[in-house]
């Protein structure tokens, strides 16, 4: 399967830029949904190519797959490109009308302050969909998480 992703665009510094499975280019302070099997992966892109996301020890550029405890994670600071491989994806702000987005530049440089830190990964409480939210919204929300915990709700009243 080749990348959806096809290149467009450039970057100030000659990058070339990856649009989403829609034709969009992201911008600074988008986030990034990617498609990885049962969870969605999760970034913030932070310009010319770049995203910062959080993933666990081991597991390269994904964090989406885990165990329900605690686990050490790290923020990586990444291409895009390199990040979303052959999986589809897409820019994702879907929460902007539910939560107030940050100043642009605050999301880049509290992102950007992130990068190599070791944070708690837990896939229920603080995944890297809550990492990312809280850099845009100043929230920490998973909504792949409440998805999820609505239809086991669901499954078990009909039971």
């Amino acid at each position: 399967m080749g990348n959806s992703a096809s290149v467009s665009g450039s970057a100030s510094s000659g990058t070339k830029i990856p649009s989403d499975m829609n034709s969009v280019t992201p911008k600074p302070g988008d986030l990034i949904e990617i498609f990885r099997g049962e969870y969605q992966h999760w970034a913030v892109y932070i310009g010319d190519g770049i995203v910062v996301h959080l993933v666990t020890s081991g597991s390269g550029s994904s964090s989406s797959t885990g165990s329900n405890g605690d686990q050490e994670g790290y923020v990586l600071k990444e291409p895009l490109k390199l990040v979303v491989g052959d999986d589809k994806w897409k820019i994702n702000n879907s929460l902007d009308k539910t939560y107030k987005v940050r100043p642009i530049g605050e999301i880049v440089k509290e992102a950007d302050s992130m990068v190599n830190k070791s944070v708690t990964y837990n896939v229920v409480t603080n995944n890297c969909e809550h990492f990312a939210t809280k850099l845009r919204y100043g929230q920490a929300v998973s909504q792949q998480i409440e998805d999820k915990k609505k239809l086991f709700t669901t499954v078990f009243q009909t039971s």
